[in-house]
């Protein structure tokens, strides 16, 4: 089995210490940096698997450098986890709205944090697996992380992305708000369900601007949440 490479980007030495002893006890390799420019560096150089990343750090904040991995392609698709002290909601939804697929509190327990680690990786390779997902003109590249209807490109911010990804993998199933926080921002994550919504209208508008029936496929499901679904509609 080839060993999985963890870059932790954490500038307090001791929870560096701890956590690289819980990933090398769990078999992973160990990367570790203590400020954003050598964190960069790590990614182009190293290509970890999977970035643990913390919010504060010397040279600027752990968001500015999740911000520039997911804006270039070459590393847009390292899964990151944030890992901080800020617990407030607003912190969480920046995390996630920049790209973040995970988020963990400090204090938090390494077998818990390996766990979601370990998910995240599962997830990368099976959307590997399958690169393209399709229904009708609508299709989702998934190692370009584009969006396209009728061969146009769509812009889409990142949990929309997730959110057109979920519902394509799993069409005809109706989800509460819950779940779908759960499954696109993570257990754990405190986020209110309210939130669901605004994306939901977020990633209407987008399909819409692709081609306006393209939005139906969204569908509001009373008394539940949300269900993606082409039946009864003419996609071509």
């Amino acid at each position: 089995m080839t060993v999985k490479k963890v870059l932790v980007v954490e500038d307090e030495p001791g929870i560096r210490d701890m956590l690289r002893l819980a990933l090398e006890t769990a078999d992973f390799e160990c990367l570790e940096a203590g400020d954003i420019a050598d964190a960069y560096q790590q990614v182009i150089h190293n290509s970890p698997d999977i970035v643990l990343l913390d919010w504060m750090l010397p040279g600027g904040t752990g968001i500015e450098l999740l911000r520039r991995l997911k804006k270039e392609e070459a590393t847009q698709h390292v899964p990151v986890i944030m890992l901080t002290a800020k617990a407030h909601e607003d912190n969480v939804i920046q995390g996630l709205e920049v790209g973040a697929d995970d988020y963990m509190t400090k204090p938090f327990a390494p077998k818990e944090l390996i766990a979601r680690m370990r998910a995240l990786l599962r997830r990368a390779v099976q959307e590997n697996v399958n690169d393209e997902l399709r229904v009708g003109e609508l299709v989702i590249e998934l190692s370009s992380h584009r969006v396209l209807v009728n061969g146009k490109t769509l812009e889409m911010g990142p949990t929309e992305f997730k959110l057109l990804q979920f519902f394509m993998s799993n069409p005809d199933r109706a989800y509460s708000r819950a779940q779908l926080l759960d499954r696109i921002w993570g257990l754990n994550v405190y986020v209110e369900e309210r939130t669901v919504d605004v994306h939901i209208r977020r990633l209407r508008k987008a399909l819409q601007a692709g081609a306006p029936h393209y939005s139906d496929l969204i569908q509001t499901v009373r008394g539940v949440g949300y269900r993606f679904s082409d039946r009864g509609i003419a996609l071509a």
